[in-house]
Order: C-alpha cells, then sequence, then structure tokens
C-alpha cells in the first residue's frame, strides 16, 4: 500500500563542522491513473491519501463532473498480482448529466504534482464555464477572518509537522471555521482534494465558504475555485496576472500575501467587510 511518508537516512550536517548520520520523514509521492470507464484519462503524480477526493476534485476542475450524482462509482483497480490492489489506478463511472471529456481536448497523460494545467491541449480548454457561478451578491467577509486564516490553517497541518514538504488547502465558512483541509505534494492536488470532499458529500457549490492555500495564487487553484463555487481564496504567497484576471472576471474574491498582519485584495473588493 502507497505511504503517505517515508523514512530516510540523511547525513545532517552543520555550519560549525559538525556532521553526523539520522533518519528523516519525506512525504510520500507516486502516481495515480484516472481511468474513465476503463480508459486512462490521466495520471498525476500525489501524496497518497484521500485518492477518491482527490480524483473527484479533478474531474470537477476539468468541468465532467459537477454534482455528486455525476460520479455514482470510483474503484480502485487490481494490481499485478491476483488478488491485490495496486492502489496507484482509480476508474471512475460516470452518471446521467456528467459530460465526457472530448477526445481532442483531453489532457496528455502525465501531469507533474507541481502543474495543475500544464497538460491541457489548448488554452480554450482552460477557461472552462463552471456549472457553479458565484452570485454577485453575498455577504461580505471579515477582515478578522481573512487575517486568521493562514495561522488556522498552519495549526492543521499534521503532514508538513512531520515533513515540511507538502501544500494544504483549507476550506473555511464565513465565520472562519475549517470544514475540511487536506495536504498533498502538488498545490492543485491539495485543492482537488478539498473540492472532491465537498462534491462526495454532496456540497457543491460552495457557496459563503473561503479557500486558503499555503502557497501562491496561480491560475489553476482561481480556476478550481470558480468550477467548484467558491466565491473566495486566500494565498499566504503572490499571485499571478492571469490569476488576477481570472479572478475579476469571474466574481472571485481572490487575496494573496495573506501574512497574518497584513493582506493584499487584488479582485472583489466589493465582497470584503473593511
Amino acid at each position: 500500500m502507497p505511504r503517505i511518508t517515508q523514512r530516510t537516512r540523511i547525513l545532517k550536517l552543520t555550519a560549525d563542522g559538525g556532521a553526523r548520520r539520522a533518519e528523516d520523514a519525506v512525504a510520500g509521492e507516486e502516481p495515480l491513473e484516472i481511468r474513465i470507464g476503463g480508459r486512462s484519462f490521466s495520471v498525476t503524480m500525489r501524496t497518497p491519501g484521500n485518492d477518491f477526493d482527490l480524483v473527484a476534485g479533478f474531474l470537477v476542475s476539468e468541468g465532467v463532473v459537477s454534482h455528486a450524482d455525476h460520479l455514482p462509482a470510483m474503484i480502485v483497480c487490481a494490481g499485478d498480482e491476483p488478488g491485490a490492489s495496486s492502489y496507484n489506478v482509480i476508474d471512475v463511472t460516470l452518471g446521467p448529466g456528467a459530460v465526457p471529456p472530448d477526445p481532442t481536448m483531453e489532457r496528455h497523460v502525465y501531469t507533474t504534482s507541481s502543474c495543475g494545467i500544464c497538460g491541457t491541449a489548448s488554452i480554450e480548454a482552460v477557461r472552462k464555464a463552471s456549472a457553479h457561478p458565484l452570485p454577485e451578491s453575498r455577504t461580505p467577509i471579515g477582515r478578522e477572518v481573512l487575517l486568521a486564516l493562514p495561522a488556522r490553517l498552519r495549526r492543521a497541518q499534521p503532514l508538513f509537522e512531520r515533513t515540511g514538504g507538502v501544500h494544504a488547502a483549507g476550506l473555511f465558512d464565513a465565520a472562519g471555521e475549517l470544514l475540511c483541509l487536506r495536504e498533498d505534494v502538488g498545490r492543485h492536488n491539495a485543492v482537488d482534494k478539498v473540492v472532491g470532499w465537498a462534491l462526495r458529500e454532496n456540497r457543491l457549490p460552495l457557496t459563503d465558504t473561503i479557500l486558503q492555500v499555503s502557497g501562491r495564487a496561480s491560475f489553476e487553484l482561481v480556476q478550481k475555485c470558480v468550477m467548484a463555487g467558491i466565491p473566495a481564496m486566500a494565498a499566504v504567497g503572490a499571485p499571478s496576472s492571469l490569476a488576477v484576471e481570472l479572478a475579476k472576471d469571474s466574481g472571485l474574491l481572490l487575496a494573496a500575501f495573506s501574512r497574518g498582519e497584513t493582506i493584499n485584495i487584488y479582485a472583489g473588493t466589493r465582497h470584503v467587510e473593511v
């Protein structure tokens, strides 16, 4: 069975000339193949764990599913040994209302853990139409809530505490209470795992929620929020120009450089209670 963490031997060096052998924990990273009806759709590198959430969220991001009944079944495929499971291949069955991927717009087979959309066949496929458009009128989010999220996210990251090597995505309600947190070596995977959890819990669209991420605000993360109906996203790091553009076009509240004491609002300023 794939492991979330692995132990490895290291040589620890210090500035004063010291050297010693030790053990360290590193985050697991293994490929996961996603199949639709037995046909390979994508392979992504991920930290094992919450794999059904990852697959469900990935399919939301790809515009294949948008409601729980669009994804009636997911199975872990058998491995090479009789009666064994590979744990690294998941086959999904799509239900009525799902949108099977267009073969002419399919992703390349392999996606790295650092890339959310680099396998997309064309730029036209990136700006997907969401089944959960963001409402123009909604309750503003308080600045105190936004400022408190990075610390709350950090306190709820057990895998980062052990390895220091994973990204995190946390879904919070409008009052700043944590609803779901997922960690992964890939920042887009962490978000997909959160969105997939919500789909499987029949919570989409995720109105009145905020997604806090541990890294930067990239285009693909903003896109994932839009596809899941998440109206606000905050990032510890910087945003990209395309992320800001998509946020403005979609009505998303986009905040970045969220450091606990200060935060920059790049889009959706009218949705912040200042």
